[in-house]
C-alpha cells in the first residue's frame, strides 16, 4: 500500500452512537458533567474551568444542518474546557464543491483533534469516522441524536429520577432523539412507553436494542396509555427540517400533543422534556410549555455540559 493510502491508527474513540461508549462509560460521562456543571457556579459562562482538560485542542464543526444548541454548546463546552473551535459548512467548504466526505476526513485529522459533523445521512458520518484518525462525533443524523441523550439524562437525574426502572413516555414521531433514546434505555435500564400514529414507529432495531438492554418498550396509539404513571414525558418537533408531506403529518400526529390532560395521567412529580425548538401548540401546549413541570431550558443548558463530558471521553479523559 501506497503512503498515501495508508491508514493512520485513529487517536481517540469515535461517538457516532451511545453504544459506541456503552453504559459504564455513559454514566462516567454524566457523572463528569455534573461535577464540571457544579465547579462552575459562580463562573464568567466564557471563562475557562481551573484544569483546562483540552487546553490546545481544536474542534472542528461541521454543519449540513442548521443549527443553534449545537453548536453554542460546543463552542462554549471547548473555551470552557481550555480548547477553540473552527466552523464550517457546505456553502464556505469544499464539501459543497464535491470533495468527499472521505478526503475531507483525511485532511481535517491532519489539522484538528477531534470533529463534529451534523448532517442528515448517518452514513456520511460512518464515512467520517472510517477515514478519520481523529475522533468524530455525532451532532445529529437523520438517525440518531447521541449528545442530546446524554444532557437528556443529566437533566432527568438533576430532576430527581434515578434511571434504573424509571418509566418515560414518548409522543409523536417515531424519529433519530427517540432512536437514542430507546439507545440509553438499555445501556441504563429505564423503560419506554412510545405512543404514535400508525406508520410513525420507530426503526424496530432500536426497540429490539432497548429490550435487548433490558428495558421494557411498550407501542402504542393511545398517548393516555403511554402518559398514564410516567416519570417524564418527552416529544419533539413533528416535522424535522427537510422533510416533506407536513400537512398529512401534522393531521396524524394532532392527537398526541402533550398537554395538562396528558401531564395530569403521569406522575405527580412528572417532569415535561423537549429538545427544542419547539412548536408550542402543534406538539406541546403552551400551558405545558411554559408550566412548572416543563424543564426544557434546563435541558437546553445542559447542552454544554454534556458535550464537555462526551469531548473529553472521546479524547481519553473520561473514562
Amino acid at each position: 500500500m501506497s503512503a498515501q493510502g495508508q491508514v493512520a491508527k485513529k487517536q481517540g474513540s469515535d461517538f457516532l452512537d451511545l453504544s459506541d461508549a456503552g453504559g459504564d462509560a455513559l454514566a462516567a460521562m454524566i457523572n463528569e458533567a455534573q461535577d464540571r456543571k457544579a465547579a462552575r457556579v459562580g463562573l464568567a459562562k466564557g471563562s475557562p474551568d481551573a484544569d483546562l482538560p483540552l487546553g490546545g485542542r481544536v474542534l472542528a464543526m461541521i454543519f449540513e444542518k442548521n443549527s443553534t444548541r449545537t453548536r453554542v454548546s460546543f463552542d462554549i463546552a471547548m473555551r470552557q474546557l481550555g480548547g477553540t473551535t473552527l466552523i464550517l459548512d457546505a456553502a464556505t467548504s469544499q464539501l459543497g464543491r464535491g470533495e468527499t466526505i472521505a478526503d475531507t476526513a483525511r485532511v481535517l485529522s491532519r489539522m484538528v483533534d477531534a470533529i463534529m459533523i451534523r448532517t442528515d445521512d448517518h452514513a456520511k458520518i460512518e464515512e467520517m469516522a472510517r477515514h478519520a484518525t481523529v475522533p468524530v462525533i455525532n451532532g445529529l443524523t437523520d438517525r440518531s441524536h447521541p449528545c442530546q441523550i446524554v444532557a437528556d439524562l443529566l437533566t432527568m437525574i438533576e430532576h430527581g429520577k434515578a434511571l434504573p426502572g424509571m418509566e418515560l413516555a414518548w409522543f409523536g414521531d417515531g424519529n433519530n432523539v427517540l432512536h437514542s433514546l430507546l439507545e440509553a434505555a438499555g445501556l441504563m435500564k429505564f423503560n419506554v412507553r412510545i405512543a404514535t400514529p400508525a406508520g410513525y414507529e420507530p426503526e424496530p432495531e432500536f426497540v429490539a436494542m432497548a429490550r435487548a438492554g433490558g428495558a421494557e418498550v411498550t407501542l402504542t396509539q393511545d398517548p393516555k396509555q403511554a402518559a398514564s404513571g410516567a416519570d417524564v414525558l418527552v416529544t419533539d418537533t413533528w416535522v424535522s427540517m427537510g422533510q416533506d408531506n407536513a400537512s398529512a403529518k401534522l393531521a396524524a400526529m394532532d392527537p398526541f400533543r402533550v398537554d395538562t390532560v396528558m401531564m395530569s395521567l403521569a406522575k405527580p412529580d412528572a417532569i415535561f422534556m423537549h429538545c427544542l425548538p419547539a412548536h408550542v401548540g402543534d406538539e406541546v401546549s403552551e400551558d405545558v410549555f411554559e408550566g412548572p413541570r416543563s424543564v426544557v431550558f434546563d435541558e437546553a443548558e445542559n447542552r454544554i455540559h454534556a458535550q464537555k463530558s462526551i469531548l473529553q471521553w472521546c479524547l481519553g479523559g473520561v473514562s
